[in-house]
């Protein structure tokens, strides 16, 4: 169908589909499991997930997503579908926190401060986890992606994360 050849579309149905199916599993538990205190949070989890996620579909449903970020996401979508889920974990982990080297520990080793140093401390680290909203989405993406995952028992232990 059309959403093959269009990402946005594709990722959007992907997403939306998981959401609805979470949300009829939830519904059809027994009221004594819903009522449970796991009950309870895995439905505070769900509602969380929709709140969150819901920017991200405004976003592709008006083709407004960013380029960078809709590439990323067709692959985690396109991954877990294949049920690869250890790629689209990676995929996720790329868009979440990058490829960039993570500056940790001491920074200042003797007289020389490192030529690196101001590229480190700048505030414009281009990765997502700086905007609140993208967090937020990339969050319910990657709840959405252990559901899925939950969900295909076809799928090898091997291709998922544990």
């Amino acid at each position: 169908d059309e959403a093959d050849n269009d990402p946005a579309k594709k990722v959007y149905k992907f997403l939306k589909g998981l959401l609805k199916e979470w949300e009829a599993e939830l519904e059809a538990r027994p009221s004594s499991v819903a009522n449970s205190v796991a009950g309870r949070n895995e439905s505070k989890t769900l509602k969380q997930c929709k709140d969150y996620i819901r920017p991200l579909f405004k976003q592709l449903k008006r083709r407004k997503l960013e380029a960078g970020m809709q590439a990323h996401l067709t692959k985690i979508v396109e991954f877990a579908q294949q049920g690869e889920f250890v790629k689209a974990h990676d995929a996720y982990m790329d868009v979440a926190i990058g490829r960039a080297a993570w500056p940790i520990g001491v920074t200042m080793v003797g007289i020389h401060a490192r030529s690196g140093r101001a590229k480190i401390e700048s505030a414009n680290v281009a990765h997502v986890m700086n905007s609140e909203l993208q967090r937020k989405y990339l969050t319910s993406v990657k709840r959405l992606l252990s559901y899925a995952q939950k969900k295909r028992p076809d799928v090898d232990p091997s291709k998922k994360v544990l």
